[in-house]
């Protein structure tokens, strides 16, 4: 009996968490598709000064991934501090733009840093070629940059029609091959959670992407973002997010897994106050038969976020049964 093949897409902390589920599901073998537009920080340091890729978030996916995740967490993610070039900078984006650079090629550098971290699974960047995140908003306004755009300035802004990507040395994009490949092979492409318009969108961007995922016999699973974004989705309902995503793909979402579990009124008054909302899942009868619904909360924290714990449950059930 095979594993199920199982790719996931996105970026930023919900990708970390999604994987982190995943990493000890004995029946599945995962292969990370990682979006490359991300700008701020310390990850856009690196991109201007030295000119790699943006390490970051592929970072974040190896060390969920890794049966070290907490000690690499610890390690690779502390930042330096003081007055030097370093400070801001941690540890891994450091190490993963160096062995990118000694390789001569990103992905040559991720697989090197997935094999000293003996991950499992395999992590796959959607593009190594630069670009930079643009959003189209709705009063024809252009934002440049993933930083830009996830953090708007001031507290009007008019809402995204769209995104796309722009390359910088070349007169287009092209997708990394292994993602291709990856997609193709999959029974299961799982997308979410995470920031719809720089995290998951930027990667169906890419020339080649969404059309395979539009033509792959894969079964395609969303899981459901549990807050709004200011800047990005305000105002946005579940069905709002499901239909923005199909409208790129070209095609239906065949699973829906949606937090059930509201919380608690403290959590709700905070994120209100930076106008972030819960994303209500009342869907219409179409999308009853296909979702999977369940308490999927973290709230131990300062911020809400999907257990990786019960999302790690929820996943040994739904992929119990033997391929």
């Amino acid at each position: 009996m095979g594993k199920f093949k199982v790719v996931t897409v996105g970026g930023g902390s919900g990708h970390y968490v999604l994987l982190s589920s995943l990493r000890d599901v004995k029946s599945v073998d995962v292969t990370a598709i990682v979006s490359m537009t991300d700008s701020g920080g310390s990850t856009g340091r690196l991109r201007d000064e030295l000119g790699v890729l943006p390490p970051g978030d592929i970072l974040k996916c190896i060390i969920a991934l890794s049966p070290y995740r907490d000690m690499a967490r610890e390690i690779f993610q502390m930042r330096f501090s003081g007055d030097s070039k370093l400070s801001g900078h941690n540890a891994g984006n450091l190490l993963l733009s160096y062995f990118s650079q000694h390789t001569g090629k990103f992905g040559e550098g991720v697989k090197a840093l997935s094999e000293m971290l003996r991950i499992n699974g395999t992590v796959i960047p959607v593009t190594t070629d630069r670009t930079t995140l643009v959003a189209m908003l709705e009063d024809g306004e252009r934002i440049y940059g993933e930083a830009a755009i996830d953090q708007p300035r001031g507290r009007l802004r008019s809402k995204i029609k769209e995104v796309f990507i722009v390359p910088h040395h070349s007169d287009r994009v092209e997708v990394y091959q292994p993602v291709l490949g990856a997609i193709a092979m999959a029974d299961y492409i799982i997308i979410g959670p995470g920031d719809l318009f720089t995290s998951i969108l930027p990667n169906l961007m890419v020339p080649g992407v969404a059309q395979a995922l539009e033509q792959t016999r894969a079964k395609i699973v969303y899981i459901s973002n549990i807050m709004t974004k200011f800047g990005e989705t305000d105002g946005y309902d579940l069905e709002m997010f499901i239909r923005e995503l199909e409208k790129n793909i070209r095609r239906s979402v065949d699973l829906l897994i949606v937090n059930d579990r509201r919380p608690c009124s403290k959590f709700v008054a905070s994120y209100a106050a930076e106008e972030a909302s819960l994303v209500e899942a009342d869907l219409p009868a179409m999308y009853i038969s296909r979702t999977i619904k369940a308490d999927l909360l973290d709230d131990q924290g300062d911020v809400l976020r999907h257990s990786d714990e019960k999302l790690f449950e929820l996943f040994s059930e739904l992929f119990a049964t033997p391929k």
